[in-house]
């Protein structure tokens, strides 16, 4: 996936070959800050175990392991290393980690670039439509995590349904999927054997218990918005502080990688100036808190997804006064 689904005449080409310059030195800064924040926390929760002070690290250090699902998403773009064998092992890694395949990961969200916001063909588009029960079971992590590990174990057992799958990959997605399976099943056994909680203490309850933190940013980026084929409709940039766009990878700034998907996380911020404020505009924008009340909002009393079209924003933005169909607010800059 690269700036092949970017619209060209956003900006000049020149400009956007060099954002496009991928740096293994920045990469390194990028994914090497994540995890030593992440080492750091880790070792924090194994020393404050049992004390007042594990709460603090435990939900510092779960945070850090979910948002490592941005690195994810970077390294299946093959975009944050110039080395291309780099970006596929710390990607396979990462996957392992957040019980998400890696070449998975890379087919539906292929699709979800290619068919932003296409209820038929949009990979991440593939569920039912919400309603407030459902909204908050995805929010808060349980469905999100049943989904994730039955798909593993459905793949494993030679079972891939997804509409967005080639039949030529699916094989592979088969032979992945036992892999991971393997991988889980080897930690476990080896923690009954030790009679270790290590694996539990520092990755999986940390990991699951903070999910609703990184749903904030995987719910933002394109709900209520229309589903139209237009990037500057239909995705959502977030208005967020520079510790939340450290962790986030830079993705907060989500319209302007959809525009262009081959740019950089660490070049993301100059090009949504490039694209947006440079022209004194901005995309569709919003807090992560502001955009849960207004969705909170719009699903109460019964209200559904099915009750909203499909070709008008029904979350607008949330700036004092704002109109529900205000897109352009020059003075935002996220």
């Amino acid at each position: 996936m690269d700036e092949v689904f970017g619209r060209r005449d956003m900006i000049a080409q020149p400009r956007l070959k060099e954002l496009s310059v991928k740096s293994d030195l920045r990469g390194f800064i990028q994914l090497g800050s994540h995890v030593c924040a992440l080492t750091l926390s880790g070792t924090m929760v194994v020393l404050a175990w049992g004390t007042a002070w594990a709460v603090p690290a435990f939900i510092v250090h779960g945070t850090l392991i979910n948002f490592l699902y941005a690195g994810q998403h970077e390294l299946s773009h093959w975009t944050v290393f110039r080395t291309k064998a780099l970006n596929e092992l710390f990607g396979r890694a990462f996957g392992f980690i957040l019980i998400y395949p890696r070449d998975f990961d890379q087919i539906q969200h292929f699709a979800h670039h290619r068919f932003t916001q296409d209820w038929q063909r949009d990979g991440e588009l593939a569920r039912e439509r919400y309603t407030l029960g459902s909204y908050l079971m995805w929010l808060l992590g349980p469905s999100y995590w049943y989904s994730r590990v039955r798909r593993i174990v459905r793949f494993s057992l030679g079972v891939v349904t997804e509409p967005y799958i080639p039949e030529a990959r699916k094989s592979g997605l088969i032979g992945e999927a036992r892999w991971h399976l393997a991988g889980y099943g080897a930690i476990a056994a080896l923690s009954f054997a030790t009679r270790s909680s290590l694996a539990l203490e520092i990755w999986l309850l940390p990991m699951l218990a903070m999910k609703p933190v990184h749903q904030l940013q995987n719910t933002i980026e394109h709900l209520g918005l229309p589903h139209v084929d237009v990037i500057t409709q239909n995705t959502r940039s977030t208005r967020t502080n520079a510790v939340m766009r450290w962790m986030g990878w830079n993705m907060q700034y989500h319209t302007a990688h959809h525009a262009f998907p081959g740019v950089p996380c660490y070049h993301l911020r100059a090009l949504h100036r490039e694209l947006f404020l440079a022209k004194n505009m901005a995309p569709p924008t919003m807090t992560y808190l502001g955009f849960q009340r207004s969705v909170l909002r719009a699903f109460w009393n019964g209200r559904t997804e099915t009750d909203y079209p499909d070709d008008a924003i029904w979350i607008g933005n949330d700036a004092a006064g704002a109109p529900l169909a205000a897109q352009v607010h020059p003075s935002a800059e996220v």
